[in-house]
């Protein structure tokens, strides 16, 4: 008897999968793979076309099948693990995946509603029961702004943004777009803003506009965006920070992050200095310099020695009999 898996549908969508993890797959290699002759191989082929699947053929040495670009999408082919897997990920960068108003809730259904229901079943229980608390310091833009500025960022066009900074201030400015990069579920640009002549990043859920112009731009040739991010975000608040670690250079790199500022070696790497800015001096003590490991002394600014002093006064209170 002829069970599911060696049904003629089965291995079609099978040589559909190896079609798509390995274009340019010959029929020798096809047949071997789904352990059939060349010919049986090749009926499978035949089958996808009928089905609409744009399967093409290169002839010669180097030739063979692989899926062609077409007005209809090919069927796509999850195993149970995968279907889970994205909708795990799914559920963690988006608190809405089981909203079908939602944007990604929409496709994400969609896209459950297209798979063979024994793949789908357990992958739409997660979605319907797992929930994901919101996370607070996340801010997702508008998705047509960020289309627009991905367009730009892409053909290397000047644009005019319209922006309103934390204390609701306006400013419209040109820039040349260089990056969106993503961090810690916020959305930003990394740009060159002409109002200053200067490297400057816009958190994009603040962008209330964004006109892409004529003039063209280009990035720096050995651009960084994401390191760039980091040490921009880490040097560009109002209260300056100065901490010199008596530790060596090696030992307290992998405690420092971008947004903590720069870190260089003192004294041959035996000791180390931490510079940068803080627009928050409580979380900066209280949370990023109290994580870290080795004795440190702050020599600035004001606002960051005050609030060490405030953390060493409530932890010393704590133990105190």
């Amino acid at each position: 008897m002829t069970t599911r898996e060696d049904s003629p549908t089965a291995r079609a969508l099978l040589a559909l999968e190896l079609l798509q993890a390995r274009p340019g797959i010959s029929a020798a290699d096809l047949a071997e793979r789904l352990a059939v002759t060349d010919r049986a191989a090749r009926r499978y082929i035949a089958i996808l076309r009928e089905a609409g699947v744009p399967v093409e053929s290169v002839r010669g040495p180097y030739g063979g099948y692989r899926v062609g670009r077409g007005v209809r999408l090919p069927p796509l082919v999850f195993s149970s693990s995968e279907a889970l897997g994205l909708v795990m990920a799914v559920l963690d960068g988006h608190h809405a995946a089981a909203d079908p108003s939602d944007p990604v809730g929409s496709a994400l259904g969609k896209l459950l509603r297209a798979l063979p229901e024994r793949v789908a079943r357990q992958a739409s229980m997660l979605r319907e029961n797992a929930l994901t608390a919101p996370d607070r310091d996340a801010a997702r833009p508008d998705p047509e702004i960020v289309t627009t500025v991905v367009d730009a960022v892409a053909a290397g066009r000047r644009a005019r943004l319209s922006y309103r900074t934390a204390s609701g201030t306006p400013l419209e400015t040109e820039v040349d777009p260089w990056a969106v990069v993503v961090r810690n579920g916020r959305w930003y640009l990394l740009c060159r803003a002409h109002y200053v002549d200067e490297v400057r990043t816009f958190r994009i859920d603040r962008v209330t506009g964004f006109e892409t112009l004529a003039d063209r731009f280009q990035s720096p040739p050995d651009l960084d965006p994401v390191a760039l991010l980091e040490q921009h975000l880490g040097s560009s608040w109002e209260y300056p920070t100065r901490v010199v670690f008596e530790a060596p250079y090696a030992e307290v790199s992998p405690w420092v992050t971008g947004p903590m500022g720069r870190l260089e070696p003192l004294d041959a790497g035996t000791r180390c200095l931490l510079t940068g800015s803080t627009s928050n001096p409580d979380m900066y003590a209280g949370e990023w310099l109290s994580a870290i490991p080795f004795p440190f002394r702050v020599e600035g600014g004001p606002e960051l020695r005050a609030a060490v002093t405030e953390v060493a006064a409530r932890m010393t209170a704590a133990v105190r009999l």
